[in-house]
């Protein structure tokens, strides 16, 4: 298999402006995403996908591979879409570009599952982490899963999912962490394919996977991202980097 990672990056932040461009102990928090990328050593090719110019001649003017998005896009996955379409590939990993301390433990998480797939029933995987404490199982910022026995993902919910009606029934509670492993054919198919009601309203991508059919494999894990969203963030991963 030919397996690359895609790092999505926008320019504008809703919540943090040029967030990317920021500087983290001297390189951009996006320079820096994209060598911890590159160091994982997982991947037969890195590139950045963008819409800015800044960002774009950062990594190429770095020694590293960037692509220049095309049109304008609602999603990573449609950013993705467009920059593998012509490319030669089997998985594509879509690594989140504001995570400058992203590792190797993790993404082999969700490529394994691709390794024991011979019949190619899995389009994508991504990974989830049990939560038990309430303030983060109530939170709409922390997106739940709920999963079959298989592990395969039935829905995906900024609300309380289960409901606990019964709290004595011992329902488990997962937090889905947005890394993603998909196969090549699935990203183009996503692109094609319209946002209905559910992507809509929840305002989350994964669902209109699921609403087309498209089977997501859930790996329970322990990793918790460290992504920069905020001034705050930032300031943390800065005191971080000095005690590394």
């Amino acid at each position: 298999m030919k397996i690359i990672a895609v790092i999505p990056a926008r320019y504008a932040s809703t919540r943090f402006p040029a967030k990317l461009m920021q500087d983290l102990g001297g390189k951009t928090v996006i320079l820096r995403t994209y060598e911890a990328s590159v160091a994982t050593k997982l991947f037969d090719d890195v590139f950045v996908v963008t819409d800015s110019d800044l960002i774009y001649n950062e990594i190429v003017s770095n020694g590293g591979k960037a692509i220049m998005s095309i049109k304008e896009h609602e999603s990573g996955s449609d950013r993705i879409a467009e920059a593998v379409a012509n490319l030669d590939v089997d998985i594509v990993v879509n690594v989140q570009g504001d995570e400058p301390f992203t590792e190797a433990g993790p993404l082999e998480q969700v490529l394994s599952v691709f390794k024991n797939d011979e019949n190619k029933k899995i389009d994508l995987a991504s990974l989830m982490r049990e939560i038990t404490d309430e303030d983060e199982i109530n939170n709409p910022n922390h997106v739940k899963v709920v999963v079959d026995q298989s592990q395969f993902a039935l829905y995906f919910s900024r609300s309380v999912i289960p409901y606990p009606r019964d709290k004595d029934a011992g329902a488990r509670y997962f937090q889905h962490i947005g890394i993603y492993a998909f196969r090549k054919q699935a990203l183009l198919d996503f692109h094609s394919l319209p946002m209905k009601s559910l992507e809509a309203s929840e305002k989350l991508e994964q669902l209109r996977y699921l609403e087309f059919g498209k089977k997501i494999k859930m790996v329970e894990t322990t990793h918790v991202g460290i992504g920069i969203d905020t001034a705050e963030d930032l300031e943390k991963a800065r005191m971080m980097l000095k005690d590394i």
